[in-house]
């Protein structure tokens, strides 16, 4: 078979399956058949089984042509004269990358185009060469007629499953559009700033002496956006525990706990579904209070004890589900936080894949479990003491339904969510975020007391 045309095998040296570009592609592939056929995610995403200078590339495609699922894919079926088998998803996958690289990468067309076809090769599949070859090469020639043909459907042109974009639609009839190209463009690089070793102007200026541009956030006060991501290492102070990555709206539930927990040293706090701990150790970062942390995923657990160990902290860990209290010593909390596992739907732009793995379904299954935590963690709470519930979600049936529902069922609650702050919207007996190009991730917040006596 050929790569790009058929000169091209004469005047390519033998052992091109050796080639860098080649392997980071059939690499690439392999990484997103999980995604693509919906069975598992990018999450734990390997770099390392390509070589270091190409490692930037292959996140970029594997995440970018998850941002762009839905047009690589509507684009897929009008190039393919009939679609590959299911046992070729990993020819599929190189299809959608070369579709990517030509539409939204600055890759040179006889690159994307003949090193994504010949990646087929070490797929051991080398009659899909001539398939991806002809697909890629007709996109190169009607690229503007086949996207202004699959562009006709909303859900293709704004890059969003069918099923979210109704949701969102109802939801936000004012911001839907908005919210959806928020999740197509990847979210920017947050730092929070560990305030044990100094204020955020001061990392600023260790930040440009190292040549780093950057600027603070608008409302989280230990919060710095770089204005171009960097590699975690290249940060000044990163392994020291100075600073750590985290996005601007999930370290306001530091600002919100502040004022409970501030006045009251030695306060007994649980960080409820921690993993993976930025939250955990931004509160033990800025309050002198006896946290413990639970969380179900025992893999995820062991990650959060890796960043406490990195900035120099400590929190009475557990391993435990949190709807139920097997894992409780008894001894009821002042203050406890429930991160939810939610829909992900207002992180869509740093997990993309979401839009390929999430389904309708799951909503009332997670905003089920939700309110089970709710209920079981609200008994752990002691007469007086606050429970901050939070989701990386801008659905309302897993946040301001959710705790609508929670509070007419709890005689005992009631909402202290604050509305006099510059950040979010009124959502019920919360505030939502919604996600913002430069700026912070889509998040939702209550606040409930327990009343006393």
């Amino acid at each position: 078979m050929s790569v790009g045309t058929p000169d091209n095998r004469r005047s390519q040296p033998r052992g091109l399956q050796n080639d860098s570009g080649l392997t980071l592609r059939a690499a690439a592939a392999r990484a997103l058949v999980p995604v693509i056929t919906a069975k598992g995610s990018l999450t734990d995403l390997d770099d390392h089984q390509v070589v270091a200078r190409d490692r930037a590339l292959f996140k970029a495609l594997c995440y970018g042509t998850c941002r762009t699922l839905p047009r690589l894919e509507a684009l897929a079926a009008k190039l393919l004269v009939k679609p590959f088998k299911a046992r070729d998803a990993d020819v599929q996958a190189l299809l959608l990358i070369g579709i990517h690289q030509l539409l939204y990468l600055r890759i040179p067309a006889h690159a994307a185009v003949g090193e994504t076809a010949g990646a087929a090769r070490l797929l051991g599949k080398e009659w899909a060469t001539r398939v991806l070859n002809g697909c890629l090469r007709r996109l190169q020639r009607e690229a503007a007629a086949l996207q202004a043909e699959v562009d006709s459907d909303p859900a293709v042109a704004l890059l969003h499953p069918r099923w979210l974009l109704k949701a969102l639609r109802q939801a936000w009839p004012d911001d839907w559009r908005a919210i959806c190209e928020a999740n197509n463009e990847p979210g920017p690089m947050t730092l929070r700033v560990n305030r044990r070793h100094g204020d955020r102007e001061a990392y600023i200026d260790r930040l440009d002496g190292a040549g780093l541009d950057a600027r603070l956030c608008l409302h989280a006060p230990d919060g710095v956006t770089l204005k171009t991501p960097c590699d975690v290492h290249a940060l000044p102070g990163f392994e020291e525990g100075h600073v750590s990555v985290q996005d601007e709206a999930a370290q306001l539930t530091a600002v919100l706990l502040g004022p409970v927990l501030a006045p009251r040293p030695g306060a007994r706090v649980l960080d409820a579904c921690c993993a993976p701990g930025g939250k955990t150790a931004h509160l033990l970062e800025l309050f002198d209070i006896d946290l413990h942390a639970v969380d179900s995923d025992a893999v995820r657990l062991a990650r959060v004890e890796d960043a406490l160990a990195r900035l120099g902290l400590a929190a009475t860990l557990a391993h435990g589900d949190a709807t139920q209290r097997d894992w409780w010593d008894g001894t009821p909390f002042d203050a406890i936080l429930l991160d939810a596992p939610c829909s992900g739907s207002g992180v869509i732009r740093r997990h993309p894949d979401i839009k390929r793995l999430r389904r309708h379904s799951d909503i009332p299954k997670l905003a089920e479990l939700q309110a089970r935590l709710l209920d079981n963690l609200w008994s752990l709470l002691r007469p007086g003491g606050t429970l901050l519930y939070a989701t990386c979600s801008v659905l309302p049936e897993e946040n301001a339904d959710q705790i609508q529902a929670f509070l007419a069922r709890t005689s005992d609650a009631s909402s202290t969510t604050p509305h006099d702050v510059t950040w979010g919207r009124p959502a019920g007996a919360g505030r939502q975020l919604l996600p913002a190009p430069d700026s912070h991730d889509g998040f939702f917040y209550a606040r409930l007391v327990k009343q006393a006596g």
